[in-house]
C-alpha cells in the first residue's frame, strides 16, 4: 500500500511542478523553543491543578494509596493521543489553502494550530461526555479498578497506533471512527471475558450510525463538493479560477479569503469536536483516581440543593414503587441491554431517593463526604443514563408530564456530574494545537497532490473546503458522526471529478480501503490489548488499586 501511495504522485509531477507549493522549509529556532516551553509550562500547569484540587477536596490523606504511575502514564496517554490526533488531521484544513498559495506552509500550520486551540477552549463538553457514554457501563463504574485502567490504556493505544500507522502512509483515515473502533473492541473483548456474548457489550445503534456515516460521508463530500464547484462555474465567468496557480502566485483576494476562512472554520470545528474526545478520556481517569476532587463539580453552589432536592422529589413520584434485587444492577442491565421491565422504574425511583438523601445531608456536592462521593457518582450516573434511554424508549407510555419532570432532574445530574475543569481544556488545547504544528506534511501532501491528476485549482480548492466546513457544522448542530478528513478528501475528488481532469485510483483505492479497515483493524487493537491488559493489571497487588 505504501508503494503505490507513494507512486501515485507521479502523474501529478508531470506537469505541475512549477505550481508545487514549498515544503521543505525548516521550522525557525525560535519556533521549537516555544514549542518546548508550551510543553514544560503545560505540564508544570497540569501537575499544579491536579495537587490544587487534590488539597482542595481533602484529598490528601487517600492520595498515598492511589496509582500515580499508571494516572501520569493516563494522562500522558490521553494528550499523547489529541497530539497525534492534531498533525494526522491538519491536512483537512490546510491541504487547499498551502496548494492554491493562500497561505505559506509554515503559517497555514500555526494559523490552524491556533484555531484548533481556540476550538478546544470554548468547546462545551457535551461530545466528551457521549463519547463516555459508548463504553461499557460496568467498566465506567469501576474505573479505578484494573480493568478500568486496562480499559483506558487498550483503546488509547490502539486509536495512537492506527493514527501514526495510516500517518505513516499518507493515509487521511478519521481519528473519530478509530477511537469509536477502540471503544467497540473494548466492548466486545469484556462482554467476552466475563462470558457473555459479545455483542452485549457494545452500543450497535451508536455503531451503526458511525457504520452508516463512514459510507455517506464520502459520497456526501464527493457530490456536494462536485455540484459547488459547477455552480461557481456557471454564476462567475473568471477563467483564473479553474486553473492552476502560476508559479507560486496567490489567488484572487477574494477567493484567497475564502480559501482562509474556511481553513478557520474547519480548524475551530475539529479542535471544537475532536478535542472533546481526549476531555471525556481525561475526566474518565481523573475520576477513577481522584474521584474525592473530580468525581462531582464542587462547583455546583450550594444554592441548587433546594432545587435538586425538589426535582429528585417531583421525579419520583413517576418511578414508584420498590425493585427486587438491588436497583443499581437493574439499571446497569437495563443501560446494557435497553430491555424494560417492571422493576427499571422503581429501580430508578429508589435510586433517586439514595442521591437525594446523602445530599441532603451534606448540603452540598462538596461537603459531600470522601467515602461517599465515588459511590453517589456512580448512582448520578446509573439514573442520567437510564433517563436518557428511558425517554426515547417506545415500549414505556411516559406521560407528557413525567417526561418534562425526568428532563428537569436529568438536568440537575448533568450539572452535577458532566464538567470539565479549565485545566483540563487547556492541556488538551495545548497537545492538539501544538500537534498540528508538526507532522503535517505526509498527509498534505497526499491530500493535495496524490488524489487527482493535476494541481488542485483555487475553485477546487474553495469548493472543498467550503462543503467540509458546512459538513463540520451540521454535524455538531444534529449530532451526527460525519468525519472531516472522509468528507474533504472526497470532496476534492468530487472538484476533480466535475473538472473531468482525472482521479489517481491507486490512491483513491488505498484512501478507501483505510477508512474501511479502521473500524475492524482498531476493534481487534483494542480487543487485543484489553485482554492483554486485564490480565496484566489484575496480577498486580489489590492494594496498588
Amino acid at each position: 500500500m505504501a508503494g503505490n501511495i507513494l507512486a501515485a504522485g507521479n502523474a501529478f509531477s508531470a506537469g505541475t511542478m512549477s505550481a508545487r507549493p514549498n515544503l521543505e522549509n525548516k521550522n525557525h529556532p525560535a519556533f521549537r523553543f516555544v514549542f518546548f516551553i508550551c510543553l514544560i509550562l503545560t505540564a508544570g500547569y497540569v501537575f499544579h491543578s491536579i495537587m490544587r484540587d487534590v488539597a482542595a477536596s481533602d484529598a490528601a490523606s487517600s492520595v498515598a494509596r492511589l496509582p500515580y504511575i499508571l494516572l501520569g502514564a493516563a494522562l500522558l496517554t490521553a494528550l499523547g493521543f489529541e497530539f497525534v490526533n492534531g498533525f494526522h488531521d491538519t491536512a483537512n484544513a490546510v491541504a487547499t489553502v498551502i496548494y492554491t498559495h493562500s497561505l505559506p506552509p509554515s503559517l497555514a500550520v500555526i494559523w490552524s494550530g491556533t484555531f484548533n486551540f481556540l476550538g478546544v477552549l470554548v468547546s462545551s463538553g457535551a461530545v466528551a461526555f457521549s463519547i463516555i457514554s459508548l463504553l461499557p457501563v460496568e467498566l465506567i463504574l469501576q474505573v479505578g479498578s484494573s480493568a478500568g485502567f486496562a480499559m483506558v490504556f487498550s483503546l488509547l493505544i490502539a486509536a495512537i497506533i492506527w493514527n501514526l500507522g495510516t500517518w505513516w502512509l499518507g493515509l487521511p483515515a478519521s481519528s473519530s471512527h478509530t477511537l469509536i473502533g477502540s471503544i467497540i473492541g473494548v466492548g466486545v473483548a469484556n462482554a467476552l471475558m466475563k462470558g457473555h456474548d459479545g455483542t452485549s457489550g457494545v452500543d450497535w445503534s451508536q455503531a451503526a450510525k458511525v457504520g452508516y456515516s463512514l459510507l455517506l460521508s464520502p459520497m456526501l463530500g464527493f457530490l456536494c463538493a462536485a455540484l459547488v464547484l459547477l455552480a461557481l462555474r456557471a454564476l462567475l465567468k473568471k477563467t483564473e479560477l479553474y486553473e492552476e496557480p502560476k508559479g507560486n502566485t496567490p489567488p484572487p483576494w477574494w477567493i484567497r479569503g475564502i480559501l482562509i476562512l474556511t481553513c478557520t472554520g474547519v480548524s475551530f470545528a475539529h479542535g471544537s469536536n475532536d478535542g472533546q474526545k481526549g476531555m471525556g478520556l481525561i475526566m474518565l481517569i481523573l475520576i477513577g483516581t481522584v474521584p474525592t476532587a473530580y468525581a462531582l463539580n464542587h462547583a455546583v453552589p450550594d444554592e441548587s440543593v433546594d432545587g435538586f432536592l425538589i426535582a429528585a422529589r417531583e421525579t419520583r413520584r413517576f418511578a414508584p414503587g420498590t425493585p427486587s434485587g438491588n436497583p443499581n444492577d437493574v439499571l446497569t442491565e437495563y443501560i446494557k441491554t435497553k430491555a424494560v421491565n417492571a422493576h427499571v422504574l422503581p429501580a430508578l425511583g429508589t435510586v433517586i431517593d439514595s442521591v437525594a438523601l446523602q445530599i441532603q445531608e451534606s448540603g452540598s456536592l462538596s461537603k459531600l463526604a470522601r467515602e461517599k462521593t465515588a459511590n453517589v457518582r456512580n448512582d448520578m450516573y446509573l439514573a442520567d443514563e437510564a433517563i436518557r434511554f428511558l425517554l426515547r424508549d417506545s415500549n414505556i407510555a411516559l406521560s407528557s408530564e413525567a417526561q418534562e419532570h425526568f428532563r428537569v432532574f436529568k438536568t440537575y445530574l448533568d450539572s452535577s456530574t458532566k464538567f470539565i475543569p479549565l485545566w483540563v481544556k487547556i492541556a488538551v488545547a495545548v497537545a492538539l494545537g501544538l500537534g498540528t504544528m508538526v507532522g503535517w506534511k505526509r498527509i498534505v501532501v497526499t491530500v493535495g497532490e496524490k488524489i487527482g491528476k493535476t494541481h488542485l485549482t483555487y475553485a477546487q480548492g474553495a469548493s472543498a473546503e467550503l462543503v467540509a466546513m458546512t459538513t463540520i457544522g451540521a454535524a455538531d448542530i444534529f449530532g451526527l458522526p460525519v468525519s472531516t478528513t472522509h468528507v474533504l478528501s472526497s470532496g476534492i475528488a468530487g472538484t476533480m471529478a466535475a473538472e473531468r481532469s482525472g482521479l489517481q485510483w491507486s490512491t483513491v483505492k488505498n484512501i478507501a480501503m483505510g477508512w474501511v479497515l479502521t473500524l475492524p483493524i482498531s476493534i481487534c487493537l483494542s480487543g487485543t490489548l484489553y485482554w492483554l491488559l486485564s490480565n496484566g493489571f489484575s496480577a498486580l497487588s489489590p492494594a496498588f488499586f
